[in-house]
């Protein structure tokens, strides 16, 4: 149970369901409201399914370039530290992500989908939590929900965003965004940590 409430609190972290509420508004507001409610919907299911083929193949695509598991979490962590930089000290999700913005009649997939929900720390991390060589089938398969219910909740959180952005503010939203940065942060070391620690045994 533990793990399971590990693994959510670093999902959320590292999607940060509330940090893609401006983005979303942002991308929108040029939409009806049938419209956007169909742009929230349609860029949950692609950033579930862009992670889901991440979590198939990241292994696949590691195994054959013959990374070893402790490479992998020193160069995972390595990248999920400056991503939780990024969101501590840099703009923050979404003051940057919005400035991606180009096109308003095409935002679904970009940016979204891309990279606001399934963003290169949540690639990162997901292929992370369903390393083979750490977690059994069993496992990845609950993670895999996990995945699945953050990004039903990122969803939900974008069809009611309005109401969010009246609650909390976007001072608010800056705020937990980069308090999700702090958590992710401390991941990123761990298993920076994890990863020299096992090679520094191999090496005895």
């Amino acid at each position: 149970m533990n793990e399971i409430i590990t693994t959510i609190l670093f999902l959320v972290a590292v999607i940060d369901p509330l940090g893609s509420v401006p983005v979303y508004l942002e991308a929108t507001k040029q939409l009806k409201k049938s419209d956007r409610k169909r742009v929230a919907i349609r860029a949950s299911i692609i950033a579930f399914f862009i992670l889901l083929i991440f979590i198939v193949v990241g292994q696949i695509v590691l195994d054959g370039m013959d990374v070893s598991l402790d490479a992998f979490q020193i160069s995972g962590g390595v990248i999920l530290f400056l991503f939780a930089l990024t969101m501590i000290f840099g703009d923050g999700k979404p003051e940057s992500e919005k400035h991606l913005i180009k096109d308003y009649k095409h935002v679904t997939i970009f940016p979204v989908a891309i990279p606001s929900i399934a963003s290169p720390g949540a690639i990162m991390a997901v292929v992370l939590l369903t390393d083979n060589n750490l977690y059994t089938i069993q496992q990845q398969a609950i993670t895999t929900i996990l995945v699945f219910v953050v990004i039903a909740v990122t969803c939900l959180l974008l069809l009611i965003a309005n109401k969010v952005k009246e609650s909390v503010g976007d001072y608010g939203i800056t705020v937990v965004s980069k308090i999700m940065g702090l958590i992710l942060a401390s991941y990123a070391v761990q298993s920076i940590l994890s990863g020299l620690k096992g090679f520094f045994v191999v090496l005895e």
